[in-house]
């Protein structure tokens, strides 16, 4: 059976994609809504992790705490993923970062990996691969893909925004993934763009427009 996809539908959250959709948001404004975004939908993918039992002494007795009980990965795709990745590092501090470099080849708009410092075989449970929009959905399969190949097998995939066209092209891939977003739009244009979208998130983030 097929991993579930989650539209989020909270009410903080769409509060914020609406200001993050503006073109008059500036760049600080937009890290921070990101950063906002991204722990909210963190919070929601994170549901299922498994905890252990220990015990707490408080001021005034012993009771029953929990804590993590597996090691997680975030794997943001260079660039625009990073915003995200910093934000759900300030939650689960203890988790790696291991950075995946992406790029669209703008004749081919296929994937081409450019950076890829993965160890040799990976010592995490779960994987959270990070990128704010999931259009053509080639860098979110890559990624995928280079994360299955090194042993990995339990991943998730978190974006703000994504065309119809590239959750497809995930799910076919790869149906085993779970895909937690803010928005799933109408459509890419001839540039490949998510329609209404955002712009580009990196440029967006980055001032770099």
């Amino acid at each position: 059976m097929p991993a579930p996809v989650h539209v989020s539908r909270h009410p903080l959250l769409l509060h914020r994609l609406a200001q993050m959709r503006d073109q008059t948001t500036g760049p600080r404004v937009f890290r921070q809504l990101v950063r906002e975004m991204a722990q909210m939908l963190f919070f929601e993918a994170s549901l299922d992790l498994r905890l252990s039992t220990y015990t707490v002494q408080t001021p005034l007795a012993e009771c029953t705490g929990h804590q993590m009980a597996e090691s997680l990965g975030l794997v943001p795709i260079l660039r625009a993923g990073l915003g995200m990745a910093e934000a759900i590092l300030e939650m689960v501090p203890s988790a790696q970062v291991w950075h995946l470099g992406l790029y669209r080849d703008h004749q081919t708009l296929r994937p081409v990996t450019y950076y890829n410092k993965l160890p040799a075989r990976p010592n995490i449970d779960l994987a959270f691969i990070v990128d704010p929009m999931l259009a053509t959905g080639g860098s979110a399969v890559a990624a995928v893909d280079i994360l299955k190949g090194w042993g990995l097998q339990r991943l998730k995939f978190l974006g703000l925004i994504a065309a119809p066209e590239g959750l497809e092209a995930l799910r076919a891939a790869h149906p085993d993934v779970p895909v937690h977003l803010a928005a799933v739009d109408s459509h890419l244009n001839e540039d490949k763009y998510i329609v209404p979208g955002l712009g580009d998130a990196g440029d967006r983030q980055f001032g770099t427009a």
